[in-house]
């Protein structure tokens, strides 16, 4: 296999992650009552949203076919946090703690990614102002929770 195959190859997975936390945010913000909590959930779906265009362009440089759509994985935790802010009492505060323990298992598959050896530099840039927004957006859903 190509580097250039395989970095577009672990680019798509983060792509298709994105779609996921795309996807995962408009639900949460359908799933609070709290406006400064929709607000918060939608604007870091627009995030996502803008982060998947930007790995689809470094793909496309690389010569590969970005993906489309999301992950059955993802699909699946859609799913059951729909059905435990429906069921639980606590829904904001649980909607919180898995949005917490998806951020940081994005910033690790990010970390991962960096971590390849001889990553060109317009990668590297684009994936390490990805991570830091999302580092800072953990910190503000953390502030959220505690507030909860």
């Amino acid at each position: 296999m190509k580097y250039t195959e395989k970095i577009s190859n672990k680019l798509n997975e983060l792509l298709t992650k994105n779609y996921d936390a795309e996807a995962g945010y408009k639900l949460a913000s359908e799933n609070v009552k709290n406006n400064t909590l929709k607000e918060y959930f939608n604007a870091r779906a627009k995030e996502r949203y803008d982060f998947g265009h930007q790995l689809k362009n470094e793909i496309k440089v690389y010569g590969e076919t970005p993906e489309k759509g999301t992950s059955f994985a993802g699909d699946a935790h859609r799913v059951w946090m729909n059905v435990k802010s429906t069921l639980s009492n606590d829904s904001e505060e649980s909607i919180l703690e898995e949005t917490i323990r998806g951020e940081k298992k994005a910033i690790e598959e990010y970390n991962s990614i960096l971590d390849e050896p001889n990553l060109p530099p317009t990668t590297e840039s684009i994936l390490n102002v990805q991570r830091d927004h999302i580092k800072s957006a953990l910190e503000e859903v953390k502030a959220f929770e505690i507030m909860a």
